[in-house]
């Protein structure tokens, strides 16, 4: 089998089958010898920031000389960004051969009555089997949606569960309350395995210090005054992180700097950071050598410089767009601000519009569609934003044409483009493809 065929295959998954019970995803770990035994594992769920807190994770691990595997959604260009070895996704190879495995043990399954196994429990057995063949000596797993019901969740023992910050998004899944969506990211925890996650909101917190009460879970909330802003600009952001329990002076907090320049960004930083404090007798790694982890951490499409004043951010709800206008509006005090957006079908598109032209009011604005069954007409997100109060709003149909279009009209200033990860990866491949183009 090619990987074409494989992507292929998995690709149609979503058309054949339906939501299956974790007990299901058991059965298929037990027929492939279940190689998640013996993973020291981090698990990590929330709303906005886990992909960011598994890639801080990973810099520091890696820092400190180990070999990690990583299991993240959704990839950008290509499958296999899904599963990576260190920052390098896998080879196609070693995807063929995991593919096969799994599909070996689904075709056994079937035959005793099973269901197919859904497109992403497909992909984080695949995962599994890439790691155990990888002989990584961490595993980092980013939940896919929501956590109870999520396929990861099988993992019995993770070293840590840490949740990120919760806002509303996939409410037609996981509840329409912050408070009904806290409680099914609380799903992942574990009796007697430590619990790291955002205080940030009351209600949240709430359902998540008491969910690891009920487990006999340590806690530890990472509350807003234990980090405090130095200074950001374009090269990232310095803060001071002072560990749970420390008085508020200076020498009792840690001075720590960040690549990224949105300011979001220390608290998934703290995340990271607080969970490998937690756990320094397991990994052995010095506070010197996290920092210049935390310092070298990539994480592609997340406030991510892709060209000289042309920055890509992934956010795609509500929630993350307030996150992301903070940001922007720093920038927007000394330069001129245009935006290159779109959003699929199933998002708060129309709030998310609002919120960047109330609260940045970029001089223009370029929309676009992406490609796919849950497209949004680039006219459509252009009406939004003219009758929000933007004077130039130009729309472009494809993603490709419309980012030149952008990076032409912006000048001097600074490009955004945002709304949408699918759209940042449209982007990537295009700018990727623009660059073999000069080289050949």
């Amino acid at each position: 089998m090619t990987y074409g065929e494989a992507v292929h295959y998995i690709e149609e998954i979503p058309k054949f089958t339906k939501k299956t019970a974790l007990a299901h995803t058991e059965r298929l770990l037990d027929e492939l010898g279940h190689p998640e035994e013996g993973m020291k594992i981090f698990h990590v769920a929330g709303t906005n920031g886990k992909g960011s807190v598994c890639a801080y994770i990973r810099a520091m691990l890696m820092e400190g000389g180990y070999r990690t595997g990583f299991f993240t959604s959704p990839h950008l260009v290509k499958t296999t960004e899904r599963f990576q070895i260190n920052r390098e996704p896998v080879e196609d190879a070693a995807f063929v051969r995991a593919f096969e495995q799994v599909m070996e043990a689904v075709r056994r399954r079937m035959e005793q009555g099973d269901e197919h196994p859904t497109y992403f429990e497909t992909l984080f057995l695949i995962g599994l089997l890439l790691f155990r063949e990888a002989e990584v000596d961490y595993v980092i797993l980013e939940v896919g949606m929501g956590g109870r019901l999520d396929a990861t969740n099988v993992i019995r023992k993770p070293l840590v569960s840490i949740i990120t910050s919760i806002s509303l998004d996939h409410t037609e899944y996981l509840g329409d309350t912050v408070t009904a969506i806290a409680g099914e990211k609380a799903g992942i925890i574990k009796p007697g395995v430590p619990v790291i996650y955002d205080g940030h909101d009351p209600e949240a917190a709430a359902v998540i210090a008491r969910r690891a009460a009920e487990a006999g879970s340590p806690a530890y909330a990472l509350t807003p005054d234990m980090v405090q802003m130095v200074r950001t600009t374009t090269d990232g952001v310095d803060f001071r992180f002072r560990r749970p329990g420390q008085p508020d002076a200076r020498e009792d907090t840690r001075l720590l700097h960040i690549p990224q320049i949105a300011p979001y960004q220390m608290m998934n930083a703290s995340l990271a950071w607080l969970a490998m404090e937690l756990l320094a007798d397991d990994h052995g790694i010095t506070e010197e050598k996290r920092a210049a982890g935390l310092a070298e951490m990539y994480w592609p499409c997340r406030m991510e410089t892709v060209m000289q004043d042309v920055i890509i951010d992934g956010a795609h709800n509500p929630d993350g767009v307030a996150e992301f206008v903070r940001t922007a509006a720093h920038f927007h005090q000394d330069r001129e601000i245009t935006i290159l957006f779109s959003a699929v079908a199933d998002k708060h598109y129309g709030e998310m519009i609002r919120t960047i032209a109330e609260g940045i009011r970029p001089e223009r604005v370029i929309t676009t569609r992406i490609s796919g069954s849950r497209q949004v007409s680039e006219e459509t997100l252009a009406l939004l934003f003219e009758e929000a109060g933007v004077r130039e709003v130009f729309s472009v149909p494809a993603v490709g044409p419309a980012f030149d279009i952008a990076c032409a009209l912006k000048g001097d200033g600074m490009l955004f483009c945002v709304g949408s990860l699918y759209m940042a990866g449209e982007i990537k491949k295009w700018i990727s493809e623009a660059k073999g183009a000069e080289h050949a």
